[in-house]
């Protein structure tokens, strides 16, 4: 879904060289000490995440995701022996059920047992029944557990870290690959661009008159999947599931009464917020969204962007580009590769204005 009109932009426009090493494999020793670009102002400004709260104002909100990340990364085996990789996208309320991605030599069928290890990778911990196919295309499995998903997740899966990160998950993952604040699981990657806060900036941003608010929306896989037709109107968005708190509505309203600037932290922030807000007016409420933000999207609510750097013709990197201005943001990557910035959810962070 998305507002934005035709335009003459491609894939391939949203393309660029990154040399490998400039990809995160491990996050900063300290969440605030990664680097900030500050892309707002004519030129780009190379700076530390922890002078965020000197670039705000009083009376400016900063809204997050409160998304937690679950262990939804799962090892085992079919019956015939068969090795089976599962990423589960979606636990499905109030049930034992779960729509996943299945990765083996060959699919296997409905009513069929996949026998799914612990975290030691040894004996079995529990089965899952395959249900059948499930998904807007048919390419997830429905799968029912023998207990609670969150709890068994918790106990036997692996923290899901992105395609692009070489090394296993260890005990450091489980800890930074997850905010500060993380609240409501469900995501199955996490709201990067929150990754940087901690305390002590919290505790800064407060002094300084800067409110929080904040939505939920669980984070799928489809984040990582690259765009891959050439003409933008042929792709079709993943639908990922949001709830804006009533309360979030509030503090939107009063910030833009007293004169002050919307802050989203994290393009799952923004595609949260823009979505209630594709009406006209700002609607609370939980529901799906499919949003897809390119070029000549009509913003409503957010008016600075606080994210990470993403991968090269993905459908974030439309999304920025929409929101900033796809040459301004073309000059802001070029800047950061030669500044040896850290690219993706380990990375550095950068600050955007609405154009």
């Amino acid at each position: 879904m998305s507002d934005a009109p035709a335009h003459p932009f491609t894939v391939a426009d949203f393309d660029f060289a990154l040399p490998p090493e400039l990809i995160a494999q491990h996050p900063a020793p300290e969440r605030s000490g990664s680097r900030l670009l500050d892309g707002r102002g004519a030129a780009p400004l190379d700076r530390r995440f922890r002078e965020l709260p000197s670039l705000l104002s009083p009376g400016d909100l900063l809204v997050f995701n409160d998304t937690r990340v679950i262990k939804a990364r799962l090892f085992g085996r079919k019956a015939s022996g068969g090795g089976v990789e599962a990423l589960v996208e979606r636990v499905l309320p109030g049930t034992h059920e779960v729509w996943a991605h299945l990765r083996a030599s060959k699919s296997p069928r409905p009513g069929s047992r996949v026998h799914f290890a612990g975290r030691d990778g040894g004996s079995t911990a529990f089965d899952a029944e395959v249900l059948g196919r499930c998904g807007p295309d048919g390419s997830l499995f429905h799968l029912h557990l023998p207990g609670d998903p969150f709890a068994l997740l918790e106990r036997h899966g692996h923290v899901p870290l992105p395609p692009y990160i070489e090394h296993g998950d260890d005990a450091d993952d489980e800890r930074r690959y997850q905010t500060v604040f993380a609240r409501a699981p469900g995501a199955v990657a996490a709201p990067t661009a929150a990754l940087h806060f901690d305390a002590e900036v919290l505790a800064a941003l407060e002094a300084q008159g800067v409110a929080r608010a904040s939505v939920t929306l669980h984070v799928g896989a489809g984040t990582f999947q690259p765009v891959r037709v050439e003409q933008l109107s042929e792709h079709r968005m993943h639908s990922e599931w949001f709830e804006l708190p009533e309360a979030t509505v509030d503090a939107i309203a009063r910030t833009r009464a007293a004169g002050g600037r919307v802050v989203a932290v994290g393009t799952t922030t923004l595609r949260a917020l823009e979505s209630a807000a594709l009406g006209g007016e700002l609607q609370a409420g939980a529901r799906e969204t499919d949003i897809f933000i390119t070029p000549g999207f009509t913003f409503r609510v957010v008016d600075r962007l606080l994210t990470n750097f993403h991968l090269p013709r993905s459908t974030l990197m439309m999304l920025v580009s929409a929101f900033a201005g796809h040459e301004r943001i073309r000059a802001l990557y070029t800047h950061a590769i030669r500044e040896r910035y850290r690219f993706f959810s380990y990375g550095d962070a950068m600050l955007l204005q609405r154009r």
